[in-house]
């Protein structure tokens, strides 16, 4: 061994050491892998492979190095990557390490992706390293990194429609913009190949179109003639041209013609009076021709101003209406019905044609003057004004309604009520006082009511300064007030007149037109001439009307109503206007609103109302979704016929003649005239009755019309009853009746030399019972042998009207023979001539007894020349009495009933001695006559079982004192002869 061999050998073995410790130190695995922090990633449905933007790249600093191409470290793992591991649940991927040494790596699905279920998947990922040594100990983990992967859609879906078919209907002759829609949908999960990219008609040769959004619209104008249905097939292609599985049917029906209107309702609607509400439009709906709506309007209106002032009203008197609504004492009728104790209108031109409706036609030539004493001179404030009226467009000058004014000399107006360029006009000027301010004097209203040709009622409540007026229940306050001095004191009197304003023209120059007025007939000084109708005036003094009370003098018996059902109440709108002649609908659901329209309904209060027609006319105006090609509904007219109701028949029954002594007609108490009537009311209708035996015999069965009669209440409004003959002599003879019990049923009673008129709107049982309390008084009955009454009752201010019931009420004169001696000597002019005829004194029946005319005589000297005749004619008198009481008996026999008997206790009869025997010999014909006629009068003629009670109680005791005989029932009272 040589020493100088030693020396490489140690250099060797210390290299070999250096490198051996400096490999120990490279094998410390010191570094964590590193990768990105995002990574997104694509892949295809029915793929693997995801492509990741950047690649999938692990890095670790601990990686060997490289000296040399010859030299190799193989024997070291630190810096190598071991693997990928991704976190999340249920994640279908997975990450493999292609290169450990370079740290590439790769992600793969699991399992087959579905685009349709599930079109991004996001998760974490995360690299670790090998570690150190054998063991793999002291592994470094890098940093989590996301990884957003989005699945790309392969086109493996076909369209499919949503509808196996459709179907639509359209109308001829009319272009639509889209008759319907088809639609299909495909399950791709892209959007390019999920979505319908267009849609194709395979039929050929159709009339039809269909753009990408699957609309099918006509190419041209159908005809229902040609073809009543299309059938077309059309199918969808996606976006990745792939056509629909199954292409689908659609089916498109041609209707006629379609004109958009109401339907199913009649033009005429019948009203049946009394039987309440009925429906108009029970069945009623509206044709829109299939186009959509957005909301309806509709206005329903019921034409009444051709009936009565502008609807049916109850057609009493103004006064009599005032009462029923309400209003206190004190009102006046300015324009009452003409009747026997109120005149002032009866030159008035009336229009009869609505009922008894009273309205009064001015033409700018009549003008009528209020007596005196019906209206207080000076009206007590506060006061009221009302009337009805009805004005056209006139000419510039001033239209009187009411004026009052001097009747001579100054010409002053008072207070007066006028129209002046479609203006009312109120002048109040203010009586003289201390104090000579201005103050308001004229009250303007300017109104479109006065001038439009309809019916309204104004009133007007003045409590001074203040005036407000009502014109159809509505307020409206006075556009202008103008001011002047309040009158000068003067004596002279007033006049107050309607229609014109009187104006003395006496001293004063011009122009007024002088007319002869109807009631007068005198020179008349009118000016300021009303053209046009007036009613109901009327003028309350001391007391305004009340809102209540006007209101229901204006509200009518007729008009339109409507019931909500409770499930379309809130979804239209519904506003009547204040007569509710007329309605307006407001909605935006056809089904509600047509439920609506079909309760509406026509309703009539009136006991009678007035028969005829009232118009309907429906406007109707709807918004659609598509402007240009809205509908437009056309107006619907038809018409209610009230029809014509069962008039009632007003029967007056009684007593209707039987006598009283005149004792009982100078007493207090009086005559009662009508003790035991009674009014009874009853319509006559035809009731059709099947023919039962005929029936059977025939096929079709006959069908017999009955008349039946039936009883009915209603009210009455006045009962007259006026002297028959001579007046009523107020100096010894009246008609009279307890005014408490008249005021007690709100009644009104008037009377004259004629007779008396009890007023009031109440029903028949009371006017029974007062017309039962009516009394004749007589207290100078030596003259008075009989009187005649006549009662007539009516309804509805003359609407309907009774039968005459005549009353005659005979004088029974009774006196001592001590009485009638002195009578007779001391004033012979007054001689009573017997009527044989028509006396039955046997029978005691004074129906057709007359009073005897009374002759006075030529001297005392005739009579005691005379009275050798006297005996013959007493037992003439006395043969006739007998013969007729034995002729009276005979019928008694054969079943006749004597209802009265005559109170003859005290009977004396002066016989003229002029008469002749000729005379006597007609007596006797005439009284043969009687005996026939007798049979056929014997209604009249008969005095009733109730009078015939009365007389025998009264003569009961004189009876007694007479015998049995009948014969002896007429003494002659021959003493002073």
């Amino acid at each position: 061994m040589r020493v100088r061999g030693v020396k490489p050998f140690a250099s060797a073995v210390g290299l070999l050491l250096g490198l051996l410790c400096a490999v120990e130190a490279a094998k410390v695995n010191k570094h964590k892998p590193w990768i990105e922090t995002t990574y997104h990633g694509i892949v295809t449905e029915n793929d693997d492979k995801v492509l990741l933007d950047p690649p999938l790249i692990a890095l670790d600093k601990d990686a060997p190095l490289r000296y040399a191409e010859s030299f190799e470290v193989t024997l070291t793992k630190e810096g190598e990557i071991c693997g990928f591991r991704i976190h999340g649940q249920n994640v279908p991927f997975e990450a493999v390490v292609l290169d450990k040494s370079t740290g590439e790596g790769v992600i793969r699905t699991k399992d087959k992706l579905d685009c349709e279920l599930q079109k991004e998947h996001t998760f974490t990922i995360q690299a670790y390293d090998c570690g150190e040594g054998p063991d793999g100990s002291n592994m470094k983990k890098s940093h989590k990194a996301t990884v957003h992967i989005q699945v790309n859609d392969v086109n493996e879906y076909s369209p499919v429609f949503k509808e196996k078919s459709y179907k639509a209907t359209v109308i001829e002759g009319k272009k639509y913009d889209s008759i319907l829609k088809v639609e299909a949908v495909d399950a791709d999960c892209s959007f390019q190949f999920s979505q319908i990219c267009s849609y194709e008609i395979v039929t050929p040769d159709v009339p039809f179109s269909v753009d990408k959004d699957g609309n099918i619209k006509n190419t041209e104008k159908l005809n229902y003639s040609k073809e009543h249905m299309y059938k077309l097939t059309v199918t969808a292609y996606d976006c990745g041209k792939n056509r629909a599985s199954e292409d689908v049917l659609v089916k498109i029906s041609i209707k006629p013609t379609c004109k958009p209107s109401w339907q199913g309702f009649n033009k005429r609607i019948e009203y049946e009076p009394g039987t309440g509400s009925l429906a108009l439009f029970p069945s009623m709906h509206l044709e829109t021709c299939e186009e959509p709506i957005t909301s309806i309007q509709a206005s329903i209106m019921l034409e009444t101003n051709h009936i009565g002032k502008g609807c049916d009203r109850d057609t009493y008197s103004e006064k009599s209406l005032h009462k029923l609504c309400g209003a206190s004492a004190g009102t006046v009728e300015l324009l009452p019905a003409p009747s026997n104790s109120v005149n002032w209108t009866v030159g008035l031109p009336t229009d009869n044609g609505h009922d008894s409706d009273q309205v009064f036609e001015f033409n700018g030539t009549q003008a009528i003057k209020v007596p005196e004493g019906v209206v207080s001179t000076t009206l007590k404030e506060p006061f009221t004004i009302s009337v009805w009226m009805r004005h056209g467009p006139g000419s510039r000058e001033k239209e009187t309604i009411l004026c009052n004014s001097d009747k001579t000399e100054m010409n002053r107006h008072h207070y007066s009520l006028y129209v002046h360029n479609c203006r009312l006009v109120l002048l109040l000027r203010q009586e003289p006082t201390e104090s000579e301010n201005y103050k308001p004097a004229e009250f303007h209203w300017k109104l479109d009511q006065v001038c439009d040709k309809e019916w309204h009622h104004y009133v007007l409540n003045i409590e001074f300064p203040a005036v407000t007026l009502f014109v159809d229940g509505a307020t409206f306050e006075p556009f202008l007030v103008t001011e002047d001095y309040p009158l000068h004191a003067s004596k002279i009197e007033t006049q107050l007149t309607i229609g014109a304003c009187w104006q003395d023209l006496s001293g004063h120059d011009n122009d007024t037109e002088t007319l002869s007025e109807p009631l007068t007939g005198g020179s008349a000084r009118m000016t300021q001439y009303f053209r046009g109708n007036l009613a109901g005036l009327m003028i309350r003094s001391g007391k305004l009307e009340n809102k209540k009370v006007i209101d229901c003098l204006y509200t009518c018996k007729e008009g339109l109503d409507v019931q909500l059902p409770e499930e379309v109440a809130s979804s239209v709108k519904v506003e009547f206007n204040p007569n509710q002649s007329s309605l307006s609908l407001e909605g935006d659901d056809i089904e509600s609103f047509e439920k609506v329209m079909q309760h509406i309904s026509y309703l009539n209060s009136r006991q009678f109302p007035t028969p005829g027609i009232r118009h309907l006319r429906i406007s109707t105006t709807v918004k659609c979704f598509n402007e240009e090609t809205c509908i437009s509904v056309p107006d619907s007219e038809g018409y209610v016929m009230v029809l014509q109701p069962e008039e009632p028949k007003i029967s007056l029954s009684g007593i209707d003649h039987f006598a009283r002594g005149a004792a009982e007609f100078e007493s207090t108490e009086g005559v009662t005239l009508f003790p035991e009537l009674r009014i009874v009311s009853t319509i006559t209708r035809e009731v059709e009755v099947e023919a039962e035996a005929e029936a059977e015999a025939e096929d079709d069965p006959t069908v017999q019309e009955t008349v039946v009669s039936e009883e009915i209440m209603h009210n009455l409004d006045t009962c007259e009853v006026t002297v028959v003959g001579d007046e009523l002599n107020g100096d010894h003879e009246s008609l009279e009746v307890d005014l408490a019990q008249i005021q007690q049923r709100a009644l009104e009673m008037s009377s004259s030399n004629v007779g008396m008129v009890i007023t009031g709107v109440n029903t028949m049982a009371n006017y029974e019972q007062v017309l039962h309390l009516i009394r004749y008084r007589n207290w100078h009955t030596e003259a008075l042998f009989d009187r005649k009454f006549k009662l007539v009752c009516s309804e509805l201010n003359g609407r309907y009207i009774s039968n005459e019931f005549k009353v005659e009420v005979n004088v029974i004169h009774t006196a001592n023979p001590m009485d009638h001696a002195n009578n007779a000597m001391v004033q012979p002019q007054f001689i009573n001539q017997v009527q044989h005829a028509s006396v039955d004194l046997s029978g005691h029946n004074l129906a057709n007894t007359h009073q005897a005319s009374v002759v006075p005589s030529a001297a005392t000297v005739v009579i005691v020349v005379c009275v050798s005749f006297l005996v013959f004619m007493i037992i003439l008198g006395v043969f006739r009495i007998r013969a007729a009481h034995q002729r009276t008996m005979r019928d008694q026999e054969n079943g006749k009933e004597n209802e009265m008997d005559w109170d003859d206790s005290a009977l004396t009869i002066t016989v003229n001695p002029m008469e002749t025997y000729e005379d006597q010999h007609s007596s006797e014909e005439e009284g043969d006559e009687e005996e026939e006629e007798s049979e056929d009068g014997e209604e009249e003629d008969d005095i009733t079982s109730a009078e015939s009670d009365s007389s025998e109680d009264e003569g009961g005791e004189q009876e007694d004192q007479q015998g049995s005989s009948r014969q002896q029932q007429l003494e002659w009272d021959d003493s002073t002869y």
